[in-house]
């Protein structure tokens, strides 16, 4: 687990190209994991990772990370190393969403 600090990120500041096989996937966090950066992985392949960041936006903030560019299948979100908290599947031409545990979003999935 690495932590950053990054600047929040303004309204139409992320570009999703969708499409084929390829999708995207937004994991909301809460504020608490603001610069931490999360793994995600699809079965065997390498871990890949982004950090979260609070994302403005014109009805107020949220804090999510962003993945763009996966391939299409079901992904592995990690707490650390070796601790899983849950899986998310990233249908290609879509976005993907999937809700940190205990973040006060509501179910993940």
């Amino acid at each position: 687990m690495h932590e950053h600090a990054y600047g929040p990120s303004e309204t139409g500041s992320v570009v999703l190209e969708l499409g084929g096989e390829t999708g995207a996937l937004i994991l909301y966090t809460g504020r608490e994991l603001d610069g931490r950066e999360i793994e995600i992985s699809r079965g065997a392949d390498r871990r890949v990772h982004s950090a979260v960041r609070e994302r403005r936006v014109r009805d107020g903030s949220f804090h999510s990370a962003v993945y763009p560019d996966l391939p299409a299948g079901i992904y592995t979100v990690w707490w650390d190393e070796d601790t899983s908290v849950g899986t998310v599947s990233v249908h290609g031409g879509e976005i993907a969403e999937f809700v940190w545990p205990s973040s006060g979003f509501g179910a993940a999935g």
